[in-house]
């Protein structure tokens, strides 16, 4: 009976320590894995970082172009805005200048211009009453 025993693999001291060391290479390939994974993993975070920081640096440049484009854009329909507003507000001075013309009001420049005539004419009448000794003013 005790052959029978002795035969029996729980009995087996061989075996035994064969099980024993698989559970360790189990267990030490099982740590292996996992330490291969952090590594991984810490190099991949940091390829997706270094992949990421290119693409910025590629979008950032396509976007700077767009927004130069959109300012160049922005700035000649300025231009041609404010051209076109200059444009109608000559043309708006005109047609009232012709306009009060027809209507025989006169535009400032034309008053001034006739009030500096009167003041010269009215110099030179007292310039000459003065000449004439004619003090009287009519």
């Amino acid at each position: 009976m005790s052959d029978e025993h002795d035969k029996k693999p729980e009995n087996d001291p061989q075996l035994a320590a064969k099980i024993k060391d698989s559970a360790r290479q189990i267990w030490l390939a099982g740590l292996g894995a996992y330490t291969k994974a952090e590594e991984d993993t810490g190099r991949f975070f940091d390829r997706l970082v270094q992949e990421g920081e290119q693409l910025e640096n590629k979008t950032r440049g396509v976007v700077e172009k767009q927004i130069k484009s959109v300012e160049d854009r922005v700035g000649d329909v300025r231009e041609r805005a404010t051209g076109t507003w200059d444009k109608l507000e000559t043309l708006f001075d005109e047609r009232v200048s012709g306009a009060l013309r027809r209507l025989g009001i006169h535009r400032r420049e034309e008053i001034e211009a006739m009030e500096r005539r009167i003041e010269a004419l009215e110099n030179e009448l007292m310039r000459l009453r003065s000449e004439r000794g004619d003090d009287e003013e009519e």
